[in-house]
């Protein structure tokens, strides 16, 4: 089976498992107080061009999430997302967990407009009983989205400067921000997301890391405490150097912006060898995740030699599919879907 189901089955670059190896018996400081997460924050302080940021390393991206979103908000305040972001629908209500409502804002793309946060902020304070609802506190959005699509500059400026005249947190969920940052379509650059969040985080899970995120914090608000609630919401590394060494590694030379175009340009070649094939797109991806509608007889031919995510069905006849792509991802296991796709 050729595995094209999500961007985290293979375990780690090869560099970060030399690395790895190599230290293995050395002995550091615990809970990412080592030399290696030091060498890691200034090496991502850098590439964001923010040597004033906080940055700190936590085991996932769930976490990532909950505590980031948990330690900036008041009991009696939720998040604004997307009603298909991830904490909506991929978390088992693990920010609720914590006491906060996710606030869903309808999107059609995976997307959320610095409009909408406007007319949601001012419905709410707008009601006479707007004391007896939660209250908005923060917006999240990631990039990419959970529909693979991109925010572009523009729309992160809006965001930004919506959310800063409204006294709201921006947060972007960075899972997959390596594909995002990479894409041919993207014009945002990683010192662009530092300028325009309060906070976000890069991802390692998926884009070359056996596992783990890199939350920079860039608001001076929320920088306070902030190593307590990652040890309260289970997000701490008691080997923390395991961490560092694999961001460290990322962050060496380029090396995850590299494997990060390595899974878009070969997205790419699937996305126009199902437009070839006549299907059309349920969202018009750019990135490592590619969304056809097909016949469900080509989907269930393709389940016999391919792994792939089911997304939704459209009618009887057709289904809307996700192939991802990874930085592991092999030319020849693209160019063998090619050739099946082409032969259905």
């Amino acid at each position: 089976m050729i595995q094209f189901q999500c961007d985290y089955t293979e375990g780690a670059h090869p560099s970060i498992l030399k690395k790895l190896e190599k230290t293995n018996f050395e002995q550091t400081a615990g809970y990412g107080n080592d030399s290696y997460c030091e060498s890691a924050r200034n090496k991502i302080k850098k590439a964001c061009g923010c040597e004033e940021a906080d940055v700190h390393f936590l085991v996932g991206g769930t976490q990532a999430n909950f505590t980031v979103i948990s330690s900036a908000l008041r009991s009696y305040q939720g998040v604004i997302a997307a009603q298909t972001g991830h904490i909506n629908v991929h978390e088992t209500g693990a920010v609720e967990a914590t006491g906060h409502k996710v606030l869903a804002l309808p999107s059609g793309d995976g997307k959320i407009t610095a409009e909408q946060v406007r007319k949601f902020y001012e419905l709410h304070w707008s009601d006479a009983d707007h004391e007896h609802m939660v209250q908005p506190g923060m917006v999240y959005i990631s990039h990419p989205t959970e529909n693979g699509t991109l925010y572009s500059r523009k729309e992160l400026q809006a965001l930004k400067n919506t959310c800063t005249g409204l006294g709201l947190f921006l947060f972007l969920d960075g899972a997959r921000m390596g594909y995002g940052l990479m894409s041919e379509a993207s014009d945002v650059s990683l010192e662009d997301i530092a300028e325009l969040t309060d906070v976000f985080y890069i991802g390692g899970t998926k884009v070359g890391a056996l596992f783990g995120e890199a939350v920079v914090i860039t608001n001076p608000t929320l920088r306070k405490d902030f190593r307590y609630l990652i040890k309260q919401h289970g997000g701490m590394l008691a080997k923390g150097r395991l961490l560092g060494i694999q961001f460290d590694t990322l962050f060496e030379d380029g090396l995850y912006f590299e494997i990060a175009k390595h899974a878009d340009d070969l997205a790419m070649k699937l996305k126009a060898a199902f437009l070839k094939k006549g299907y059309k797109l349920r969202y018009d991806s750019y990135t490592n995740q590619q969304f056809p509608i097909m016949p469900v007889e080509h989907i269930e031919k393709l389940k016999e030699k391919y792994s792939f995510a089911f997304w939704e069905a459209v009618d009887k006849e057709y289904s809307a599919v996700r192939f991802c792509t990874s930085w592991a991802t092999k030319e020849e296991a693209v160019e063998e879907l090619i050739r099946d796709i082409e032969a259905l």
